[in-house]
């Protein structure tokens, strides 16, 4: 099973985007689930039909888009997160309470520390892996939020599960059955979403300057939580210029003009052309599933959207001697603005990159060592370290 997330900045079209996908992926026979976890509940839309927190079909309608392909192939769902949190974050709530106030907490201070801030997205997480793995489905397409919500949530079930590993330390007292259960379950969740066999981003951007940035700093941001990126979609190019006509082909001459900058601009930054799938702006807004084939067919040209987009995995850190200590490299896309900050959290490595942080346990050898500097190169960031080699 696949799964791709869709994400990018508010407005710049990664529903349309991720809905089209799905479709092209069921057009080639894989039995394809996209669905919603935007609060915006756009992915109606895009279908032209109201979807439900359960998978229903949703190309089982005629065209010339659909000859040759079978029907019942393609499903979508709209999660339903405020749903979720009355019935299920509830009953747990209730069982956490009753574990913190077990742990030496009074009633109060138990039911202030089971408002967790994000619960509603972690949720929505949750059922994507539920929906994902007990159904029948080859390819999950998910039309994640925009790109601060969709950090946010890729980021909770390490922070949430680190939180009560600390709270609940094995040993010291008798950890609830609910705070196992959640334990477990959030372990699973960073495992689904950091195996790049199985969960790649595809990050969503229109030509512009200030999205770029932004995207940048997403990307730094993925790389220290170890999810792999697997392609860039830029979105509303201005149409060729054989299609400029009248007073408007000045205006729209000047526009691609700047967006095939931003363009190169990418190109300079490493992404290679199969990295980057451009799609151009439409005069009339693509709902209905062929208006949806027709984007998926200029996005991947005929071809399976899942092939082409593989590439070898560096691992987030590698560790290797140099003169009287070590050099840590992290792998991580640092743009040249980039603001970075180093910090040791006892045996952990406090990373900062544009205002994400992660916390980066260092290997036992590098426990005792200290901090001695920091560089930048076109792989990543390295880090020196120095103090006594232990026999590891």
């Amino acid at each position: 099973m696949r799964i791709l997330l869709f994400t990018g900045k508010g407005g710049v079209g990664k529903t349309t985007l991720a809905a089209a996908t799905a479709a092209a992926l069921a057009g080639r026979g894989r039995k394809t689930l996209v669905v919603s976890t935007d609060p915006a509940h756009s992915l109606g839309d895009a279908f032209g039909r109201a979807l439900g927190g359960e998978p229903s079909e949703v190309d089982d309608v005629d065209g010339p888009f659909a000859a040759g392909s079978t029907p019942g192939l393609l499903h979508a769902a709209q999660i339903d997160t405020r749903g979720l949190v009355d019935s299920i974050w509830r009953e747990l709530r209730q069982e956490l309470q009753t574990a913190l106030a077990g742990a030496g907490l009074d009633s109060l201070d138990a039911e202030e520390l089971t408002v967790v801030p994000g619960v509603d997205e972690l949720l929505a997480l949750t059922e994507v892996q539920r929906l994902a793995e007990h159904g029948p489905w080859e390819t999950v397409v998910v039309d994640c939020g925009p790109t601060a919500e969709t950090l946010r949530l890729l980021a909770l079930p390490e922070a949430v599960s680190g939180y009560l590993s600390r709270m609940f330390k094995p040993g010291v007292r008798r950890t609830a059955a609910a705070v196992r259960r959640l334990g477990a379950h959030l372990e699973s969740l960073r495992t689904l979403l950091t195996d790049p066999a199985t969960t790649t981003v595809r990050l969503v951007l229109t030509p512009e300057r200030v999205v770029v940035a932004e995207a940048r700093r997403t990307l730094s941001s993925l790389a220290l939580r170890g999810i792999v990126v697997d392609g860039l979609i830029v979105n509303r190019l201005m149409p060729a210029p054989g299609f400029w006509r009248g007073a408007a082909a000045s205006w729209m001459r000047t526009r691609r003009t700047q967006q095939n900058a931003v363009l190169a601009e990418l190109a300079a930054a490493g992404f290679g052309p199969g990295q980057v799938r451009p799609v151009e702006h439409r005069a009339v807004e693509p709902v209905g599933l062929e208006a949806l084939r027709e984007i998926a067919y200029e996005l991947y040209q005929g071809l399976d959207p899942l092939v082409g987009n593989e590439k070898g995995v560096t691992p987030l850190v590698r560790v290797s001697e140099s003169d009287g200590g070590y050099r840590l490299r992290i792998a991580l896309p640092l743009h040249r603005d980039s603001e970075v900050d180093l910090a040791r959290v006892d045996d952990d490595l406090a990373v900062t990159v544009d205002g994400f942080r992660r916390l980066i346990a260092l290997p036992e050898m590098l426990r005792p060592c200290r901090i001695t500097g920091a560089e930048s190169d076109a792989h990543g960031l390295v880090v020196s370290l120095a103090g006594n080699r232990g026999p590891g």
